[in-house]
């Protein structure tokens, strides 16, 4: 895990400076906007490790995961002038996100008091484990990755939308509306997935707590519908949606590999991670899941 750590934390300085090298490079409005929003993102990487350190509860990136992708979209295209493709962008931002949201909320992520709320499980199970049992490396793992890294990430897989305001940017036309439609679908099928997810393990608990037959939710994890046939169809909807996202800006220009490239290939490597963590915990927990890894993709589908 820790090589994992270290590997994500050096792409995500490495590779948005590898990726400014690339195609044209920013002009003086887009570095304009960029320095002005990372003052917003250096605000909430502060407040998501203040607060994570004084509660001991280390998901409050989670908690803006969905929310503040919003606030930078529709802020960069406020500094732009209002461009046509930035609004299309930013109204398929807040649709992923309210929706992403909800089903956040649902899962008691959001109280009153706002730093409370669902803990990622995987936390827990971390802090206990050797070397991050530390306090002090804890604190640290939390200042570079969990706030850090994520947020870096988050405002890094928005920036596509920038290009719009590049001087070699054409208008709206139809393949704009094509990659929206996309993304929309795309939407979809996140929402069908984490329904399907819910549903599972809303009827699992019941049956649990009402003393009834378990039947195939006694494999303890969902595998019908989406997840008969890849075993992160979440996770894969989330990449896809911030890759044509990323499409969508490198249209503006025709430059199809350009500097805001970094962010969508460091979701890519995220989801890695994070799905290897989390099916090393589902493997030692259900026994049927090793089967489901060896016939089911994690992403794509086995033929």
């Amino acid at each position: 895990m820790k090589k994992t750590v270290n590997f994500l934390l050096a792409t995500v300085v490495l590779l948005p400076i590898a990726a400014y090298f690339l195609g044209t490079p920013p002009n003086e409005l887009q570095i304009s906007i960029l320095k002005e929003t990372a003052y917003i993102v250096a605000g909430v990487i502060a407040y998501t490790f203040i607060v994570g350190q004084l509660t001991g509860n280390n998901s409050q990136v989670d908690k803006l995961w969905s929310i503040v992708p919003i606030v930078y979209t529709w802020y960069m295209t406020y500094k732009a002038g209002w461009n046509d493709r930035m609004v299309v962008m930013s109204v398929l931002s807040t649709a992923w996100g309210l929706r992403l949201t909800y089903n956040f909320a649902r899962r008691g992520a959001y109280k009153w008091k706002f730093w409370e709320g669902e803990e990622d499980y995987r936390w827990e199970i971390l802090r206990k484990r050797p070397g991050f049992s530390n306090p002090f490396i804890w604190m640290l793992f939390n200042l570079f990755f969990i706030c850090f890294y994520q947020n870096a990430l988050i405002f890094l897989f928005t920036l596509p939308i920038l290009t719009s305001v590049s001087s070699a940017a054409i208008p709206l036309n139809a393949i704009d509306y094509i990659l929206a439609g996309v993304v929309v679908v795309l939407i979809y099928i996140e929402y069908t997935a984490d329904q399907q997810q819910y549903d599972f393990q809303t009827e699992k608990y019941r049956r649990i707590n009402a003393g009834e037959d378990l039947d195939h939710y006694a494999d303890g994890f969902v595998s019908t519908g989406l997840w008969s046939k890849v075993r992160h169809p979440n996770y894969a909807a989330e990449q896809s949606i911030w890759i044509v996202f990323y499409l969508l800006g490198a249209h503006a220009t025709g430059e199809w590999i350009n500097w805001t490239i970094a962010g969508c290939i460091l979701l890519i490597i995220l989801f890695k991670g994070s799905s290897d963590f989390s099916e090393e915990i589902s493997s030692n927990k259900y026994p049927n899941y090793k089967d489901y890894q060896k016939k089911v993709g994690r992403f794509i589908p086995k033929l």
